[in-house]
């Protein structure tokens, strides 16, 4: 067991898969080997891929994947999917448009469940990346559920974000009002065989260019067509691939990757004293069926939550 952290440095899939499952799962101890393999990390590109349900999200990971390949680069796929409300795991499983990479043994495709976080991504996609980038990935793909209005909790894990459009989805413009237009880096219309698409391109085009744009660099607007043509969809993804590049490299050269890893390291650092401090404590009132009968109380309205919250915050604090 002492070797899981080792064996996850040394590339090895099985241990890496265990290791995430088990810090899905909350299993206890499991931080031991976080905390052995969080040093070597922070080498990896991380690329956040977002947008509405039936955008083609997956579809276009998957041709990504495909290109990152073809230049000799190894990734590593974190498919967030909704949760099975029986088992609480991954509903899609590892997508199945992504099989074809099964036997690379340079990506890593692992799905995870957002088991009830908003944001579309999971609890634990954080401390994945963090895995996968032990594991030597050169870049790293997360792929969010896909939840419309909420989807921009990525902005705190990705080095880049793609947003994905389709034209004929009808809120699609009022998404970006609410908030994706903020955490784009890129855009890509995804279908632009389909009608709507110029109509679509000019919204986006004239929000980009009435936003604040991000330091100097100018958020592209990309075109995919139908994945029907397949020859004609590689290159068009080959050409998102090259941007994504280019925004990386853009980071670097401006001194602005700094900002994005600090906002990273800020959120992984919240979770972790809430997992270090918050969760011990609802554990401690759940075995004790306390936390039942402050629930109990709360629906009879004989208190409220903050006096509740602030009295076992200050016997808490007691015990320390």
């Amino acid at each position: 067991m002492k070797e899981l952290g080792q064996k996850v440095l040394a590339g090895d899939v099985r241990s890496a898969s265990r290791l995430i499952r088990n810090l899905e799962d909350q299993i206890p101890g499991t931080h031991v080997f976080m905390q052995q393999i969080f040093t070597k990390t922070g080498n990896a590109h991380v690329i956040g891929i977002t947008g509405a349900p039936g955008a083609g999200k997956s579809t276009l990971t998957d041709e990504l994947v495909f290109s990152y390949r073809q230049r000799k680069k190894t990734v590593g796929v974190l498919a967030v999917d909704p949760t099975s409300p029986f088992t609480g795991g991954a509903l899609l499983g590892d997508r199945i448009r992504m099989l074809r990479h099964a036997e690379d043994k340079g990506v890593f495709l692992r799905s995870l469940a957002t088991r009830g976080s908003m944001g579309g991504i999971s609890k634990a996609v954080g401390e994945a990346i963090h895995v996968m980038d032990a594991m030597g990935k050169d870049s790293i793909i997360v792929e969010t559920v896909g939840v419309g209005q909420q989807e921009v909790e990525i902005i705190n894990h990705a080095h880049t974000v793609i947003v994905v459009l389709v034209p004929g989805m009808g809120d699609e413009i009022q998404a970006l009002k609410a908030g994706l237009m903020e955490i784009a880096d890129i855009f890509i219309i995804n279908k632009a065989d389909r009608d709507g698409t110029a109509s679509l391109y000019k919204e986006v085009a004239n929000m980009v260019h009435m936003s604040v744009t991000k330091g100097g660099w100018e958020i592209p607007v990309l075109l995919v067509e139908s994945v029907q043509e397949p020859k004609k969809f590689a290159e068009s993804v080959s050409v998102i691939c090259d941007k994504i590049e280019d925004h990386y490299r853009y980071l670097v050269d401006n001194n602005l990757l700094s900002e994005r890893l600090r906002r990273k390291t800020t959120s992984e650092f919240n979770e972790a004293l809430w997992g270090a401090i918050l969760q011990p404590v609802l554990n401690d009132l759940d075995a004790g069926g306390e936390m039942e009968k402050m629930i109990d109380k709360l629906l009879k309205k004989e208190t409220d939550p903050y006096t509740l919250a602030a009295e076992v915050a200050v016997r808490y604090k007691n015990k320390v």
